[in-house]
């Protein structure tokens, strides 16, 4: 579906576990998630240490989301 979605003209980030298989399945803009159970999210982290790790990814994915990409990219949390 995330290439279909581009394909249409629309940016997509794909926020995945394994990123593997999202670049079997041909996405461009990749951000590694955290855990299967958990993919936006760890409750093991104080509240207030989760709320930093979830603005993290999703600075990340809407960085992927505005960077023009050529090949299949994962961009890295920082």
């Amino acid at each position: 579906m995330v290439k279909e979605i581009e394909r249409a003209g629309f940016p997509v980030v794909h926020i995945c576990t394994v990123t593997p298989i999202s670049m079997t399945v041909g996405a461009n803009r990749i951000v590694p998630a955290i855990a299967i159970p958990h993919p936006l999210g760890n409750p093991g982290l104080e509240k207030a240490d989760e709320k930093k790790l979830r603005r993290k990814l999703v600075e990340t994915a809407l960085h992927a989301l505005t960077t023009e990409v050529e090949d299949q990219t994962i961009f890295e949390v920082k």
